[in-house]
């Protein structure tokens, strides 16, 4: 016996897939124009910081293409196969663009530490004014995805790459200015430097995040030994098994359980109410409130058929 803790509801949370849509096109576009003018200023000037940001930038701009992509998909009906419609691509989405940013941080280090020891001639003013041309048109960006940064995975991402876009023009504008006041050419290679620096841990947490989200782990803030001990409360509840909890995606965790009531709850009319109970537990006692929930009710002699308890 089986029973979904909400039915009939809608499975999405946070911003309307509208305004994620529209807030995304906003940020692509200008990413994308800023892309174009910092790849002429990296071939214009040779600066490592330039250069290494505007690889962030085309990276972060092939991010935006795909969380852009993924919020159209996940705006997606539920269909016969795929029961949660295209929920789990903004999962997807983000991992991939974390995968992107790990591999230009690691190059970024790489290349840096080799220019520090041997730095080219850097033209400070063309440097200047492309580190400012890429500031202000993150600053627009992060306006933007600023409103909508907590309402799923695909927008954090896509706001978390734009924070850094600007930082990485902070870093150019720096560079360019020790330059052109000190003539200390190493400032280039710092600053490509300190862009890496950046990167690197915001790609290995949403790696992370991501990855425990496709291996199915309990969704954050979830304890299930507290689950399963506020279950074996309800009464006539006997023993808890095959505890499950997962994160489909941002907002719609999911749990499952088999659970052992007494006997006579299938004859005089306990069942129903246990089920009441024991979705009332999930959906409101935690800090994660959990409306997607079934649980099969069991006699007590049933789990003697069952081949393959996990937990």
């Amino acid at each position: 016996m089986s029973r979904d803790g909400h039915t009939g509801h809608d499975h999405g949370a946070g911003l309307d897939p509208a305004d994620q849509r529209g807030r995304l096109t906003v940020a692509f576009t200008v990413t994308a124009t800023i892309l174009l003018a910092q790849a002429v200023g990296a071939v214009l000037t040779g600066s490592l910081a330039l250069l290494v940001d505007t690889a962030h930038m085309l990276t972060d701009t092939a991010g935006l293409g795909m969380a852009l992509g993924a919020a159209a998909l996940s705006a997606r009906p539920a269909t016969s196969r795929r029961t949660w419609g295209w929920r789990r691509i903004e999962v997807v989405a983000a991992a991939a663009q974390a995968t992107l940013l790990l591999v230009v941080g690691v190059y970024v280090l790489v290349e840096g530490v080799q220019r520090f020891f041997d730095p080219p001639e850097v033209p400070s003013t063309e440097l200047l004014v492309f580190g400012v041309i890429g500031l202000v048109g993150n600053l627009v960006s992060i306006a933007v995805l600023a409103g909508g940064r907590r309402s799923s995975f695909n927008m954090r991402a896509a706001f978390l790459e734009v924070l850094n876009d600007a930082l990485g023009s902070v870093a150019v504008i720096v560079a360019a200015i020790l330059i052109r006041t000190t003539g200390w050419l190493q400032a280039d290679a710092v600053a490509g430097l300190v862009i890496g620096a950046l990167i690197l841990p915001r790609a290995l947490r949403l790696l992370r995040e991501t990855g425990d989200v496709l291996l199915e782990s309990a969704p954050p803030g979830l304890d299930l030994d507290d689950v399963r001990a506020h279950m074996l409360e309800v009464e006539h509840v006997l023993d808890v098994h095959d505890l499950h909890a997962s994160l489909v995606a941002t907002g719609l965790p999911v749990i499952s359980a088999h659970v052992v009531v007494e006997d006579s709850c299938f004859a005089d009319g306990h069942a129903p109410r246990i089920l009441d109970a024991l979705q009332e537990c999930v959906a409101s006692h935690f800090d994660v409130a959990v409306d997607h929930s079934t649980f099969q009710l069991e006699p007590a002699g049933h789990v003697d058929h069952e081949h393959h308890p996990y937990c």
